[in-house]
C-alpha cells in the first residue's frame, strides 16, 4: 500500500503546482484597477482599459524634499538642475535642486484663485538658458467671470519678478463658473506653443468643446506672439479658429511631446468615469460631449450615452472608475533605464502616480506609484538629475530617485 502512496502524491504535487502557476499567469494579467465601473460601457477594443499590471524591478526612494509650497499647481525644471513652481494663489518659486527655497517671484497679474482657477502651468522657452523667457497660464478675472489667460516675460536678473510682462492669448469666451480651465503648455520642435483648455465645465457652455468658434475645450497651436501657427488644420475654414489643433476635449489638464517619437499626448478628466489619455492628431475631433465613457456626476448619461462615433477619435486608453489626471510626462532618462519611454501619470483623486508602458502608441502595462502616501499628484516634471519630480496638493516636492 505504501508504493501506491508515492504515484498519488507525486500526481497531487503536480496538480498544485500546475494550480500555483496558472495563478501566477493570472495574477500577471490582473489589472491595479480594482473598484467597479461607474457605468456598464465596453470598450472599443481590447486593452483601451484595465491593462495587465506590471511592477518596476530598480529598487527606488520617494522623499519628500520641500514639504512647505503653497498649493502648487505647475513645475518645471531649470537648465541649472533648479525648479520653478507656480502657487496657485499667484506668484512662483524657485527651488534649488535639494528642494530649499531660492526665491519668491512676486508682481505677477492678478488671478481668479476661487474653485479650479488661480496661477496655473508654466513652461520655460527651449532657450531660457540665453533669453530667459517664461510663459505661464492663469485664470484671468473678467467684468463678466473669468477665462484662462497665457503670457509670457522675462525672467529678471535678480529672479524675484518678471519683466516686459504681455498677455499674448485669452481663451474665450469668458464664462462665470470656476472649473475647467485646462491650461497646460508645451513647446514644439519648431518654437511653437500648444496650450489645452478646458470647456468650463457647466452644461450650458461645455458643448463649445464642439464649436469651431470657440477656443474652449480645445489643444490650440500658438506662436510665442499668441497668434494661429500658420498652415493649421482650420486655417481656410471661414467659421473656425485658425489656431485649433484639436476639438471635442473635456478638461486637458495633461500635455507632453514623447521625446522618442515627437508625438503630442493628451490626458483629461472624464465626468463620473471615463479619465482618458489621447494621442492628438490635427485636426482631429474627439467626442467630448457626445461620446464619453463616463456619466454625469448624476449616474445619468451624458447625451445619448454613446461611446463610438463616426468622425469622432477614440482615446488610446482610459479609466472608470476616474484617477483625475492632473498631468503627464514622459520619462526619457537612462537613470531608471526601464521607466525610458514610460508615460507617467499624475493622479489627484486616485492619490498616486500612474506609469504607463507604451508600445507602437499603446497602452501595454499600467503600474501605480506611491499610493500609500495619501497624495493629490498635481505634476510631474523629469529632473536634469534623471529622478521624477512631482508635486501635490498637500505643498510637497517628491523626489523619486534610484536606489
Amino acid at each position: 500500500m505504501k508504493n501506491l502512496k508515492f504515484p498519488f502524491l507525486t500526481l497531487l504535487s503536480a496538480s498544485f503546482l500546475i494550480s500555483c502557476v496558472n495563478e501566477a499567469d493570472v495574477s500577471a494579467q490582473t489589472s491595479v484597477e480594482k473598484g467597479k465601473p461607474t457605468a456598464d460601457y465596453k470598450p472599443a477594443f481590447e486593452g483601451q482599459t484595465r491593462i495587465k499590471a506590471v511592477k518596476t524591478k530598480t529598487p527606488y526612494t520617494a522623499t519628500i524634499i520641500n514639504s512647505k509650497l503653497d498649493r502648487p499647481w505647475a513645475i518645471s525644471a531649470m537648465p541649472d538642475g533648479r525648479f520653478l513652481i507656480t502657487q496657485k494663489s499667484g506668484n512662483m518659486v524657485i527651488l534649488l535642486a535639494n528642494g530649499t527655497l531660492s526665491k519668491t517671484i512676486s508682481g505677477l497679474p492678478k488671478v481668479d484663485d476661487s474653485g479650479q482657477g488661480g496661477l496655473l502651468d508654466v513652461t520655460l522657452a527651449p532657450d531660457f538658458a540665453k533669453n530667459r523667457m517664461v510663459y505661464w497660464a492663469y485664470s484671468e478675472p473678467q467684468s463678466k467671470g473669468a477665462l484662462l489667460a497665457i503670457a509670457k516675460g522675462k525672467l529678471a536678473a535678480n529672479e524675484t519678478s518678471i519683466e516686459n510682462q504681455v498677455i499674448i492669448y485669452r481663451a474665450t469666451p469668458a464664462h462665470t463658473g470656476k472649473l475647467q480651465y485646462g491650461s497646460r503648455i508645451v513647446f514644439d520642435k519648431n518654437g511653437n506653443l500648444f496650450v489645452s483648455t478646458g470647456e468650463r465645465s457647466d452644461k450650458e457652455i461645455r458643448v463649445q468643446a464642439q464649436y469651431l468658434n470657440s477656443s474652449l475645450g480645445k489643444i490650440l497651436h500658438l506662436t510665442t506672439s499668441g497668434k494661429a501657427v500658420p498652415n493649421g488644420p482650420f486655417a481656410n475654414q471661414a467659421d473656425a479658429r485658425p489656431e485649433i489643433y484639436s476639438y471635442g476635449h473635456r478638461n486637458p489638464d495633461g500635455l507632453a511631446i514623447d521625446p522618442q517619437t515627437g508625438n503630442l499626448w493628451e490626458a483629461e478628466f472624464g465626468p463620473k468615469g471615463g479619465d482618458e489619455i489621447n494621442l492628438i492628431k490635427p485636426g482631429k475631433n474627439y467626442g467630448w460631449p457626445i461620446i464619453t465613457y463616463g456619466t454625469e456626476y448624476s449616474g445619468q448619461k451624458v447625451g445619448d450615452g454613446i461611446q463610438q462615433k463616426a468622425g469622432m477619435e477614440q482615446p488610446v486608453y482610459y479609466w472608470n472608475p476616474v484617477i483625475s489626471p492632473g498631468s503627464i510626462a514622459f520619462y526619457n532618462s537612462n537613470h531608471i533605464a526601464e521607466w525610458k519611454g514610460n508615460l507617467f501619470v499624475g493622479a489627484l483623486s486616485g492619490s498616486h502616480i500612474i506609469r504607463l508602458v507604451l508600445k507602437n502608441n499603446k497602452v501595454v502595462g499600467e503600474e501605480r506609484l506611491l499610493e500609500d502616501k495619501g497624495e493629490r499628484f498635481r505634476d510631474l516634471v523629469e529632473g536634469k538629475d534623471g529622478a521624477l519630480y512631482a508635486v501635490t496638493d498637500g505643498g510637497n516636492l517628491f523626489k523619486i530617485n534610484k536606489k
